[in-house]
């Protein structure tokens, strides 16, 4: 027998080895995701993915590397506030389990006709991909986008979801969430922001280093005034959590 041959009984211990790695891997990896959730349904995140990443780019680039955030409970964040990211990112975000299908099949078919629409994704996949995530497009980061949606809607409730939400969200250069967003563009506390000011900062979530709050252009002015007639209508529905 040549030397770099392996017996058949030692290829299989081999390959029983590799599989019960494989499976140990897999077990703790599931039992850290898990405990990572729950976790977070009880205590605010230190440091989100994504606010890591823009630090680190801002660090890289000799910017202003000064991370405007502060936690605070959803009880001190303005009900405009609230209302306006719900009427602008997600209106069926009380009644979905995660996902949006028909939001996600109308964005498809008109993608798929060259018009480009905004996207789908709902306020709980956007708080698993920041939460949780790198920020880039490919089918692992998809997976595991659809994991842990899947995993917060489970655990925490609704008013949970839209808690981390609203303190985790990009809102301009390295400034995250509703009080951070707050001082820096209204020199007041979260708790305060009239409805035109809660639907500014709405606004501009898609694309907060693009869209300005201050001194908007006439495409966000237009979705301004939207999301304000959306506010209205509802809010007449009591849809706050």
């Amino acid at each position: 027998m040549m030397e770099n041959e392996i017996d058949p009984p030692v290829r299989r211990s081999l390959k029983q080895k590799l599989g019960s790695l494989f499976g140990f891997l897999v077990f703790v990896f599931f039992v850290a995701t898990i405990c990572q959730v729950i976790y977070y349904k009880y205590f605010p995140p230190f440091v989100s993915q994504k606010m890591a990443e823009e630090k680190w780019i801002s660090n890289n680039k000799s910017k202003n590397t000064n991370l405007r955030y502060d936690w605070v409970s959803i009880d001190k964040i303005s009900k405009n506030l609230q209302l306006a990211v719900i009427a602008s990112e997600d209106q069926n975000f009380p009644n979905h389990s995660g996902f949006d299908f028909k939001a996600m099949q109308k964005a498809y078919k008109s993608n798929k006709r060259g018009k480009k629409i905004k996207g789908a994704s709902t306020i709980s996949q956007q708080v698993a991909k920041n939460l949780f995530l790198w920020h880039g497009r490919s089918y692992p980061r998809k997976i595991l986008e659809v994991y842990y949606t899947f995993l917060i809607e489970t655990c925490w409730s609704k008013k949970r979801i839209l808690e981390v939400y609203l303190n985790i969200a990009e809102m301009g250069q390295l400034v995250f969430g509703a009080e951070g967003a707050s001082r820096y563009y209204f020199k007041k506390p979260a708790r305060d922001l009239t409805k035109a000011e809660a639907a500014s900062l709405a606004v501009i979530l898609p694309n907060p280093k693009k869209f300005a709050v201050k001194n908007p252009s006439a495409y966000i002015s237009r979705k301004k005034q939207w999301v304000l007639r959306q506010m209205n209508h509802l809010g007449n529905k009591h849809l706050i959590l």
